[in-house]
């Protein structure tokens, strides 16, 4: 009820399971708690936390503003809500390797499955912007094994992003993969990759997992899962887009009601009440009080007292 019914071991051995099951794992963006709780209702394989969506959410654009106290409470309020694993975007680490380390821990402790550490040079930006630039190789070979290191749960998939292919170009980004990979990385991000057959060269080049992202409005191809599942592609997120569509929704709604006074024409649009209760299990919090808390043995009646 208050929380996940599954511990966060037993979640990261599932991100595990499925990340070596050969299926297709997809993880769309939480935006909110409650979100998370609706992506794993519907069926998906696991949560993603974007700090891009972290930041907008503060009305702060996604180059770097955000703190690790901020990311990891927001992990740790999509994790205590849903029984998926939850992959969390940790930017650089929020510093260097000492940094790394900190966060990682950090996050392990908000109860994440996986998190994912890139190249860029700090203050990051989107992945998807011009003007974003990457460390040299070893650095960031620095803070994977930093990551690596710290992690007490051997079972917390630290993978490893990069933005080479934007900066540096796609067989450069491939070399430094496989230097990732070699330093401990669980799993590949391999940011802004511009279509399928680039995918299929990271597939060629590194015998780890690896991660297609698919945002909207980006340099990137949006394709089919079943596009991603033919090329070898492991995990697929969608970091945003549950964010994009509810902001384009309350932005009609906002016109409609500046327009005409009224936001009748918008209810059948909107998530029911009934189905709010229901994600948030009013009726398992009726039942807790109502069998629990205000129950009242006689004696409690007569002096007053309620047994708890």
């Amino acid at each position: 009820m208050l929380h996940t019914r599954t511990t966060a071991a037993q979640r990261r051995g599932a991100f595990r399971a499925g990340l070596a099951s050969g299926r297709l794992q997809r993880l769309p963006g939480a935006f909110t708690p409650l979100t998370a709780r609706l992506i794993e209702d519907k069926g998906f394989e696991g949560v993603y936390v974007s700090g891009a969506v972290v930041s907008a959410e503060l009305g702060l654009p996604d180059v770097g503003l955000t703190t690790l106290t901020e990311v990891a409470a927001r992990a740790a309020q999509v994790a205590r809500v849903t029984d998926l694993p939850v992959l969390v975007d940790a930017d650089t680490g929020f510093g260097e390797p000492m940094n790394v380390a900190r966060t990682v821990q950090v996050l392990e402790d908000s109860g994440v499955a996986g998190l994912h550490v890139e190249d860029q040079v700090n203050p990051k930006r989107c992945g998807h912007l011009t003007g974003k630039a990457v460390v040299d190789t070893a650095t960031a070979v620095r803070r994977v094994r930093a990551a690596v290191d710290a992690r007490r749960d051997p079972d917390l998939v630290v993978m490893a992003r990069t933005d080479a292919r934007g900066v540096e170009g796609l067989d450069a980004a491939l070399d430094r993969m496989r230097a990732l990979v070699d330093a401990g990385a669980d799993a590949i991000f391999p940011e802004a990759m511009a279509d399928l057959r680039e995918l299929e060269a990271v597939r060629a080049a590194v015998d780890v997992p690896i991660l297609a992202n698919q945002t909207e409005f980006g340099r990137s191809e949006l394709v089919t899962t079943r596009q991603l599942e033919d090329v070898g592609v492991n995990v697929v997120i969608y970091p945003v887009s549950l964010l994009r569509v509810a902001m384009g929704a309350a932005e009609r709604a906002l016109d409609t009601l500046v327009a005409e006074g009224s936001l009748v024409g918008e209810v059948p649009g909107m998530q029911h009440r009934a189905r709010l209760y229901e994600l948030v299990d009013y009726a398992g919090y009726n039942h807790f009080d109502d069998a629990i808390f205000t129950y009242r043995s006689d004696d409690d009646a007569t002096h007053g007292s309620v047994t708890h």
